[in-house]
């Protein structure tokens, strides 16, 4: 009988295995070869640094069984390997081509009945875990307020791709899959765990596969279903815990800008950077060694009666000309880096610097 929903934080790991969905606090960093990378560092955080002032909002993931009953719940295997079996990825028109019906496959393929039902029944819970409250639609003006009412007791997440494979310690698939913002209701969560399913076949990740001679269905993938955190109407960032210019070890460097993060992600902006001394930081001092303004022109927002899920807009040179954190939330965000490279340099038994995103809710 497949167990299709595991729902406490001590399943047991014959449970783990045949689970469809676990929620964060249920994964660690073991449980990679299910989850993949992302979502069991973030299970990681939330077990064991929530107690120390790191806060990471919940969700829940899909696990690579639930990827890969799907794949031979729909006889999926067959197709795909006769659609690769004579792939050159140096014929960039034919790799098109064929990562193009690969996708296809995949999207024209229901979900079963029984993951289905997993993934609606855990974002439902999710839902009741972070209820909108009534003032949620007054933020966008008249004309949007009923297309907003249609989703008010939707919560928004973001649904984000996390690839994992088994015996593969040297893979690395960081930037190959699809990421999705501000996602609302049921059947947009489906849609948006279908793409992420899809997206394990981006050219660029056939390509990489093929050249590394990895086989396509020792890769599996993990979709993680995150509450997303109102950093549109506010900032959002990435942070280190070294200094990534210079490689020095005492120096966090935390980056921001205003709206969603995806634009300092992809490079899309140029953010401001603050570097903070870790030593004595860590004693209870105030050590902002620098702070760099960036400019800052665009920022990623939520798309409320529009045809996307997000969009750009222009910031008011106003506001590019301030720093979009002050010092109490550099130091802030510099002490979680800290936190955070300490857990990971224990787990891992070695020093463990480490970048993370970080969101500030508007």
């Amino acid at each position: 009988m497949v167990n299709t929903y595991a729902t406490t934080a001590t399943v047991n790991s014959e449970a783990k295995e045949t689970a469809f969905v676990l929620w964060f606090d249920e994964v660690g960093i073991s449980d990679i070869p299910s989850v993949g990378g992302k979502n069991a560092s973030l299970g990681e955080m939330i077990r064991e640094l929530t107690s120390q002032g790191v806060n990471v909002p919940n969700g829940f993931a899909t696990t690579a069984y639930a990827y890969r009953y799907f794949i031979e719940s729909a006889g999926l295997e067959k197709k795909l390997r006769e659609l690769f079996a004579d792939l050159d990825v140096e014929d960039m028109p034919n790799l098109r081509q064929r990562g193009k019906q690969a996708r296809s496959l995949i999207l024209d393929t229901p979900f079963p009945p029984e993951l289905e039902a997993a993934i609606t029944s855990a974002y439902k819970k999710l839902c009741e875990r972070y209820s909108t409250d009534g003032d949620f639609c007054n933020q966008f003006g008249e004309e949007y307020k009923e297309e907003c009412k249609r989703y008010s007791n939707d919560v928004d997440v973001a649904v984000r791709s996390s690839a994992t494979a088994e015996d593969l310690p040297d893979a690395s698939f960081a930037g190959q899959q699809e990421t999705y913002l501000n996602v609302y209701g049921e059947e947009g969560v489906l849609e948006s765990c279908h793409k992420c399913f899809a997206s394990i076949f981006t050219d660029r990740a056939i390509s990489y596969r093929t050249i590394k001679n990895f086989d396509h269905f020792n890769v599996a993938l993990s979709v993680g279903v995150q509450k997303m955190v109102r950093s549109d109407l506010a900032c959002s960032g990435v942070m280190f815990s070294i200094d990534t210019e210079t490689g020095f070890k005492n120096a966090a460097l935390v980056t921001g800008a205003y709206g969603l993060g995806e634009n300092i992600v992809q490079g899309t902006v140029n953010p401001d950077e603050y570097f903070v001394f870790k030593p004595t930081l860590l004693q209870g001092f105030r050590p902002i060694l620098e702070k760099r303004l960036g400019s800052k022109e665009l920022k990623m927002v939520y798309d409320i009666g529009g045809s996307k899920l997000t969009k750009n807009i222009s910031v008011p040179q106003s506001e590019r000309d301030k720093y979009c954190i002050n010092d109490d939330e550099i130091l802030q965000l510099a002490k979680w880096a800290c936190i955070i490279e300490n857990h990971y340099s224990q787990v891992r038994g070695t020093y463990t610097p480490m970048d993370i995103e970080w969101a500030k809710d508007g």
